[in-house]
């Protein structure tokens, strides 16, 4: 199957989860990241604000802010290569829809964090394997913010965990030289590692 069907057809599956599931497999997963060692370990953790049918991190958020963790979600730099840039994300901060109709926080220079210094990216995706490869949307933002890790030999921060529905996992992604693997991934019934 081409990594387009794959997108299409795990996206329509997701749509078919009513909200109240939506809700309690995100209350799991919050379960599940938060009881981590990497979650505890992290001060500044990145999230990302869910949109068609994604897995929820509301709960994750609110538990994070409640143990006075940073909390930043990616906002697009459509003017440097297309990359991620991250904001620090408060309670009542204000959320535009981007080109994408993704909702992320209005970008000032007081709230940018810098990509090096989060500690846990908790990373949005459509599928993944049990390699830890992951398959996106197709935009390569992922990849280009954090291409940097492929080239550390002792510095792994930050790490990156994907989060999705168990209904997201493959047999087996197609990859290629760019793609950026995961060092965990976290659905609502389970937490796995991967050895990079």
């Amino acid at each position: 199957m081409s990594q387009n069907a794959i997108r299409k057809k795990i996206r329509q599956q997701r749509r078919t989860l009513t909200p109240e599931q939506r809700w309690q497999k995100s209350e799991l997963l919050a379960l599940r990241i938060t009881k981590s060692h990497a979650f505890h370990t992290s001060r500044r953790i990145a999230c990302y604000l869910a949109m068609d049918g994604e897995i929820d991190l509301t709960p994750t958020i609110e538990i994070a802010w409640a143990m006075g963790k940073e909390v930043c979600i990616p906002v697009l730099n459509t003017h440097k290569n297309n990359k991620l840039w991250f904001a620090s994300f408060h309670e009542n901060d204000k959320v535009v829809p981007n080109k994408y109709g993704i909702l992320e926080p209005i970008m000032t220079k007081r709230k940018r964090v810098n990509t090096h210094s989060i500690d846990l990216v908790l990373t949005p995706l459509v599928a993944f394997d049990d390699q830890g490869n992951r398959l996106g949307m197709g935009g390569g933002y992922y990849d280009r913010s954090f291409a940097f890790l492929r080239h550390r030999q002792k510095w792994r921060k930050p790490r990156l965990m994907g989060v999705a529905y168990d209904m997201q996992r493959v047999n087996k992604l197609t990859t290629q030289t760019w793609d950026i693997p995961l060092h965990s991934i976290a659905t609502e019934s389970s937490l796995v590692q991967f050895s990079k």
